[in-house]
């Protein structure tokens, strides 16, 4: 598997306390795929069932029609989604053409079934995030 993939994949806050061969079986479970500028990969409301890791190209996030970011190669959209099948907080738009990985609830879940090693580095990565985001909460 392609070590750049890999990389990627290893910046991803969810999966960064997983080792190599975890990561190379992610890798296994992603999709690449190629989306023309324009096209709409999650729209707000919606429920969300799908991970996007950008490899190439721009994403627009916006909420409520309002621009919240743009989103470049190593940056990323729907983690929620992969832990829990949920109504999507913003819209994402390909601003360029993208080339994205793609990660699926289902798959995402079925590995979490069958590692119980990457089920604890995901387990406490969560954990990692929640714990950054109580000082904000006490503010």
């Amino acid at each position: 598997m392609a070590d750049d993939k890999l990389k990627l994949l290893a910046g991803v806050p969810l999966f960064a306390r997983c080792g190599r061969k975890d990561l190379e079986q992610i890798g296994q479970l992603t999709e690449e795929i190629d989306a023309a500028a324009g096209k709409v990969l999650m729209r707000e409301g919606e429920i969300g069932q799908e991970f996007f890791l950008i490899v190439s190209g721009k994403v627009r996030i916006e909420r409520a029609g309002k621009l919240l970011r743009t989103l470049g190669p190593g940056d990323f959209t729907g983690e929620i989604a992969l832990v829990q099948e949920e109504l999507r907080t913003a819209t994402a738009t390909c601003e360029t053409d993208c080339r994205l990985l793609v990660i699926g609830h289902r798959e995402f879940h079925s590995m979490l079934d069958q590692h119980p090693d990457f089920r604890r580095s995901v387990m406490s990565a969560l954990a990692d995030r929640v714990r950054r985001l109580e000082p904000e909460m006490a503010e």
